[in-house]
């Protein structure tokens, strides 16, 4: 229907006839009117869900799994996206919006959002480990041959125990399985990984699969929110 009423020359985006079909059309942002009747803008929604162990973050997988917006099932929510990722065996803090510009000023390799991670070990850690760390290491990139640095903004010891215990991690970039490549690296193997913010933004007392709608003053601290003028 809607592509008929496209070709038909029914339809207007911010005041211009749109003939072609594939014409892409920002709900939040742009003007749509069809027969010049408005059509009623998608509010911004943007969500923090506490995300369960043995999820993935994406909308639909190929391997049938179970994703994150089981999490979100019966809410009545419109289309979100996550908002940079957690693998499957992390839990945590992830945010997800239908603001695609919000998204990716938080996402951008120049933002420089701090995401902070607590995560058990199966070693006693140390300071010197917490220091390594944070000075990085050259890990194998098998997909190119090639190798990379991988580095903390920051570590430190959060708890130990007899055989293992706690280091909190903090990153300003998001490479894939930064955390456990790196820790690999140092011959050190993750437990649990749990993601406990972003920027100004913490877990808090969310449960495990719960989630919350940001208020407006979290929003602008995290990415900000472009007003159309």
């Amino acid at each position: 229907e809607g592509e008929r009423l496209v070709l038909a020359g029914r339809v207007r985006v911010n005041g211009r006839i749109v003939r072609d079909p594939a014409f892409r059309v920002d709900l939040l942002r742009d003007r749509l009117a069809v027969d010049d009747a408005e059509v009623a803008q998608e509010a911004r929604v943007y969500l923090a869900l506490n995300k369960p162990r043995g999820l993935v973050t994406t909308r639909h997988d190929p391997k049938a799994r179970d994703t994150v917006y089981r999490c979100l099932d019966g809410a009545g929510l419109p289309f979100v996206s996550p908002v940079g990722r957690l693998d499957k065996a992390s839990e945590g803090l992830i945010l997800l919006t239908n603001d695609t510009q919000w998204a990716s000023r938080i996402t951008s390799p120049g933002s420089h959002v701090d995401k902070v991670y607590h995560v058990q070990v199966n070693v006693v850690p140390t300071a010197e480990l917490a220091t390594r760390v944070a000075e990085g290491v050259a890990v194998a990139n098998g997909d190119t041959g090639t190798s990379e640095h991988l580095a903390a903004q920051r570590a430190q010891v959060l708890r130990s125990g007899d055989r293992h215990g706690w280091l909190e991690i903090v990153l300003d970039e998001g490479k894939n399985r930064h955390i456990r490549r790196l820790l690999a690296a140092l011959d050190v193997e993750v437990l649990r990984l749990v993601r406990v913010a972003i920027g100004p933004l913490a877990l808090g007392t969310l449960g495990k699969g719960e989630w919350r709608h940001l208020t407006p003053a979290e929003v602008r601290q995290l990415g900000g929110v472009t007003k159309r003028g």
